[in-house]
């Protein structure tokens, strides 16, 4: 490749649409978060004031429900003294700066992460166009490279600082490019290995690895006299080889603490999450989690060493709290357990730093079931985010599997509803039990465009027991968390209401599959449903009321904009939430 071809996705035409499309969305989840207050403008128009009041942006917009703005990209103009301006989006956000509340010790990094979206979205324009009809038939890795919006509601959903235009196009999920794993060995004195019930080390890695690689990695380590039985394996981003341990932890790899082996032999390909890797080669063994040292969307991407420790020993708990629940068992809810995991542990940067230091969680991985082992005849695997795509024509992937599914939109939305929406209301009325459901997190099993049953992921780290009093084992302790009352039902009302449905809902109702009262009609019934099945739990649908008239708006761009280096304390998550007035429930009145 040479250095004109690395960039020649970034054409000006497709920078101007990329462009169009982040202040599009700017626009609407700015908005949304009350950030902006448009000011009505003609019959569908709104104009938004810059904060030199000389520079404003006119466009044209829907307003529904959860106060979701649906902002028409072609209708949005710029306009100063008169003159029409063209669009650019760090413009945009140097011109309302103030208004955002982006300091200036922020400012500059956040307009890098949106520097490297709008770059990110000129590469995904430059892909064939598939559309959502052919999506819809695709397999599991071909709809999960084929997701182009990220986030939905991060205005900087792909900033990945730190990753350079090679490195972008080595690793970023969007060019699906096949990935090998580098690999180290790590002394036992400095390394932990964990593993959920059944899992054995050396069987384990001999079914991941074959006998060939670890014979060619045990004569890495015979080679320079070292005995292979002090050593633990631990698969390695390549770009966190290049850039962080191989100078980082210079003084582990020069004291032999830590040892290169290589490359693995399998092909992985980056998923939508970055840091985790699906098996090409072999797609029945286990997705890796890798650390990675690149910030995005308010965080670091490290991995752990010490939350490492008690990954599978979670996963086990909930696996076998799902089995042995008849309401979950009758979703056909499941999860791919983090079946195993590792961590290394640098002393000096440990006695330097606190537990929550990005210094804390440059070399760690982890090991996720396939959920591709469990298919049954005639099923296949989409994201969840899936839901949320729509192709350069506007159409939607949602109405595409409907329309494959032959169902009734309100049939095919009951089925989603009762595989992935019930599961989480059981959770947490049952046992207080939450989970991180966003699109990225959910795996859907379909049969000819219909839901079967949803795969919920990214357990350990995300789960949380919001009851101080909870009785659990020693081990998963730490996902017991202290919530306040009034925040409890956010969980659900954020999480799924706010940052999912409302997106669904808003698509299929400019698709013209589903008006956004049977959408909601469909959610209540559902809700209802569970409700009348489960009256045990009376007392506690009560307390935390479905059907209440409002509920907080919490507001994630809020927090990125404040903070996009360390967006949530997370000694105190909660405490962290952005809450600015309220939402009106579209429960409510149902």
């Amino acid at each position: 490749m040479t250095l004109a071809d690395s960039v020649a996705h970034l054409s000006p035409e497709r920078w101007e649409k990329a462009n169009r499309l982040l202040i599009r969305k700017a626009l609407a989840e700015f908005a949304h978060e009350r950030l902006l207050t448009p000011e009505p403008d003609g019959e569908e128009g709104y104009v938004v004031r810059a904060d030199d009041e000389l520079t404003s942006y006119r466009f044209s917009a829907v307003r529904r429900g959860l106060d979701h703005w649906q902002v028409d990209a072609d209708s949005i103009t710029r306009h100063r003294e008169g003159a029409e301006l063209p669009l650019a989006a760090l413009d945009f956000f140097i011109e309302l700066q103030g208004t955002l509340g982006l300091s200036e010790e922020i400012l500059p990094v956040y307009l890098e992460e949106i520097s490297s979206t709008l770059s990110g979205t000129c590469y995904k324009l430059t892909k064939p166009r598939v559309s959502a009809k052919e999506l819809a038939a695709a397999s599991f890795q071909d709809i999960e490279t084929g997701m182009t919006e990220g986030h939905p509601c991060f205005v900087a959903n792909n900033g990945r600082l730190g990753f350079g235009v090679q490195e972008y196009l080595a690793y970023a999920p969007e060019t699906a490019s096949p990935v090998k794993l580098v690999w180290l060995a790590a002394h036992r004195s400095r390394a932990a290995f964990t593993a959920g019930a059944g899992v054995e080390y050396e069987e384990f890695f001999r079914r991941e690895l074959g006998e060939a690689t670890l014979e060619r990695f045990r004569g890495v380590l015979t080679g320079q006299g070292l005995d292979a039985d002090d050593y633990l394996l631990i698969p390695v981003h390549p770009w966190q080889w290049w850039n962080k341990l191989s100078v980082t932890f210079a003084a582990e790899v020069a004291r032999r603490n830590l040892v290169c082996l290589g490359e693995g032999d399998d092909e992985y390909l980056a998923q939508q999450s970055i840091r985790t890797f699906f098996n090409r080669t072999h797609p029945e063994k286990t997705y890796v989690k890798t650390a990675l040292s690149v910030l995005n969307m308010g965080f670091m991407r490290g991995l752990s060493a010490a939350y490492m420790e008690a990954t599978p020993a979670i996963n086990d708990w909930l696996a076998r709290l799902i089995e042995n629940d008849p309401v979950l068992t009758a979703t056909g809810l499941t999860i791919i357990r983090e079946q195993a995991a590792v961590g290394y542990r640098h002393l000096e940067y440990e006695r330097a730093t606190d537990r929550y230091s990005p210094y804390r969680k440059m070399l760690a991985a982890l090991w996720r079931e396939s959920p591709v082992a469990s298919l049954g005849e005639g099923e296949s695997l989409a994201t969840m985010a899936s839901l949320l795509h729509v192709d350069h024509d506007g159409a939607s992937f949602v109405g595409a599997l409907i329309e494959r599914s032959g169902q009734t939109p309100a049939d095919w939305l009951r089925d989603y509803l009762r595989a992935y929406y019930v599961p989480l209301l059981h959770s947490f009325y049952a046992y207080d039990l939450v989970f991180m459901p966003h699109g990225e997190n959910v795996i859907l099993v379909l049969e000819d465009g219909a839901v079967r049953r949803a795969v919920y992921k990214d357990i350990a780290e995300e789960i949380a027991v919001m009851d101080p009093d909870a009785a659990l084992p020693p081990e998963v302790r730490r996902i017991r968390v202290e919530v306040p009352e009034d925040k409890k039902l956010l969980s659900i009302f954020t999480d799924v209401f706010d940052c999912f449905f409302r997106f669904l809902a808003a698509g299929l109702a400019a698709d013209g599959v589903l008006t956004e009262d049977e959408f909601w009609d469909t959610v209540a019934e559902i809700t209802r449903e569970y409700q009348t099945a489960n009256p045990q739990l009376a007392e506690k649908f009560e307390r935390y009321d479905m059907f209440a008239p409002e509920f907080a708006l919490s507001c994630l761009n809020r927090l990125q904009l404040r903070n996009n280096k360390q967006m949530v304390d997370l000694a105190d998550p909660s405490g962290a939430l952005q809450l600015v007035g309220t939402l009106a429930n579209p429960l409510a009145g149902r």
